[in-house]
């Protein structure tokens, strides 16, 4: 149902970028999304944006024109309405205000989005990842390694998946201590098994050491890991977070390993700044984006002065130090950052997706965000900014994957099977709540969101990303 729309005083869609008239047009806004209608003889364009889409709005002071509408979207998007009257713009302003920024996790897209699907349709969407199918693939269960269920009901850790990789050697006990040792009970469990070194990288949270404390089990979790690969006498231990704020983190009682306590570590930091950075970071990037003519030399100023792409080489200098130690070393590597749901996954993900061609296919970087990004607790909703709540919450952690993803396909796009527009439909998808995916903060969360919307009876089910990407194929 449109609640906006006045033809008799069309508005105005300007190009900022391009030196020609502005696009005179109808403007809608449904509970779903805006949609401007360009009323030119020849043609009818449309631009639709989901109101999810939209990360703010501003209103320009009136001009003799009218008043100025300036729609910042998270897809890096940018419009500039230009309304004839100041009262219908503040009605608009409001209206995009209030649907752009939902409150209740039932108002999001996906609970809206009802596609004409059968049964076996809806369920297909589901069936495609198995996260003991991928560990299957690698090699798993085996002598070294087993695919464990001890997390089937989130007992250990809520914000895990159901199914682990752990090693065989560690006994009940040494899981559910190392569990209770590290932040949110988010223990050392497998990420990537090398079939060829039989080396793995695991990831975790940090340890609850403070300035001294230690865990006996924990010590004894690292070393199954170590001996789980008979290749190497040692593994590494990997804080992606500066030396400083680890150092800060153990002043609070947490922060990192202890080379004195375990036995056969070799720590490193890789120096990845942290959510407020990179949320700062992307912020001056965009405001450079967002200024008219900018010489070739102010925006390159600008652009260093951003940080962002020395961020993004930060995090790809990590994802190549694991995939070395992998590949050519043969060493196991752990991995934390603080809780290991942003800087862990970027950096699991992109070294997996380095060793492994699987993973550059389209089928293998679904399963590969499935089970890094969405089955281990990366908090989309949070950090996409899903649901009005603490803005310092909201970090561009994906973005950066996404980018790296495509740094490393524009220097090797032989060896991807995807392209910049798979990259980009994702990035879309991740903002767009259209489906159960990104929703939510954890999988355990999202069983919940999924159960709750069932029983409640309503028409629109919470539906699955797979079949839109197969689509796109």
């Amino acid at each position: 149902s449109s609640v906006v729309r006045t033809p008799m005083d069309p508005h105005r869609l300007l190009d900022r970028y391009v030196a020609k008239k502005a696009a005179t047009g109808t403007l809608y806004l449904t509970a779903t999304h805006l949609i401007y209608v360009e009323q030119e003889t020849d043609t009818r364009k449309e631009t639709w944006v989901l109101h999810h889409h939209i990360s703010s709005v501003e209103k320009l002071p009136l001009t003799a024109s009218g008043c100025s509408l300036l729609i910042h979207c998270k897809t890096f998007q940018l419009l500039h309405l230009l309304l004839p009257r100041e009262r219908e713009a503040q009605e608009v302003f409001q209206s995009l205000l209030r649907l752009s920024q939902p409150v209740k996790v039932e108002e999001l897209y996906a609970f809206l989005y009802n596609p004409q699907q059968s049964e076996a349709e809806r369920t297909a969407g589901w069936s495609l990842v198995d996260m003991a199918a991928d560990f299957g693939r690698m090699g798993l269960p085996n002598e070294l390694w087993e695919i464990s269920h001890i997390n089937s009901s989130y007992e250990l850790c809520s914000t895990y998946p159901t199914v682990l990789g752990l090693p065989k050697s560690a006994s009940v006990a040494t899981v559910t201590g190392s569990a209770k040792f590290r932040s949110r009970g988010r223990l050392p469990s497998l990420s990537y098994y090398h079939k060829d070194t039989q080396a793995a990288i695991c990831r975790c949270s940090q340890p609850l050491s403070g300035l001294s404390s230690r865990c006996i089990e924990d010590e004894q979790m690292l070393q199954a890991i170590s001996q789980a690969n008979p290749n190497c006498p040692f593994i590494y231990v990997v804080d992606t977070r500066p030396k400083l704020n680890a150092m800060a983190n153990r002043a609070a009682g947490k922060g990192y390993e202890n080379e004195d306590n375990y036995a056969n570590i070799r720590f490193h930091f890789q120096g990845i700044e942290n959510i407020h950075v990179m949320r700062s970071s992307l912020q001056k990037l965009l405001e450079l984006c967002a200024q008219k003519t900018p010489s070739m030399s102010d925006y390159l100023t600008g652009l260093e002065s951003s940080g962002w792409l020395r961020h993004i080489k930060a995090v790809m200098d990590a994802g190549v130090f694991l995939a070395k130690a992998v590949g050519d070393e043969g060493a196991s590597v752990l991995v934390h950052c603080s809780d290991g749901w942003d800087r862990t996954a970027q950096v699991c993900s992109l070294a997996c997706i380095l060793l492994d061609p699987y993973y550059r296919t389209i089928k293998g970087l679904m399963v590969l965000i499935e089970k890094e990004w969405i089955s281990f607790g990366h908090k989309f909703s949070h950090r996409c900014g899903h649901l009005e709540g603490d803005p310092k919450e909201v970090s561009p952690v994906f973005t950066q994957f996404v980018e790296g993803v495509w740094q490393l396909s524009e220097q090797f796009p032989c060896a991807f099977q995807f392209n910049e527009r798979f990259l980009l439909t994702i990035h879309d998808h991740v903002y767009a709540c259209q489906y159960g995916n990104f929703i939510g903060n954890c999988q355990k969360e999202r069983q919940e969101m999924s159960h709750n919307c069932s029983s409640k009876g309503s028409k629109t089910r919470f539906k699955h990303l797979r079949l839109i990407l197969k689509r796109i194929n």
